[in-house]
């Protein structure tokens, strides 16, 4: 199981995250900011739990890439 959780409202735009991981990000094209697609939102804070185990290295290589840290990848 990967768990991927992105911080959306600290968002920059940079666009890396689409980049690298297109099957689990996109850029909203109302405020410009990253979204998580198929995630649920809790207090901020957009969540995937995914039993897809091929979108683990994408996910850490935008993780890795994120200028302000707002993704956070983990494999359960």
């Amino acid at each position: 199981m990967v768990v991927i959780t992105l911080q959306r409202k600290k968002c920059i735009g940079c666009n890396y995250c689409v980049e690298l991981a297109p099957e689990q990000f996109q850029m909203s094209k109302k405020d410009g900011k990253s979204v998580l697609l198929h995630s649920q939102e809790k207090k901020g804070f957009f969540t995937l739990k995914s039993a897809d185990e091929n979108i683990l290295e994408a996910s850490l290589e935008a993780k890795k890439a994120c200028p302000v840290k707002i993704i956070n990848v983990k494999q359960v």
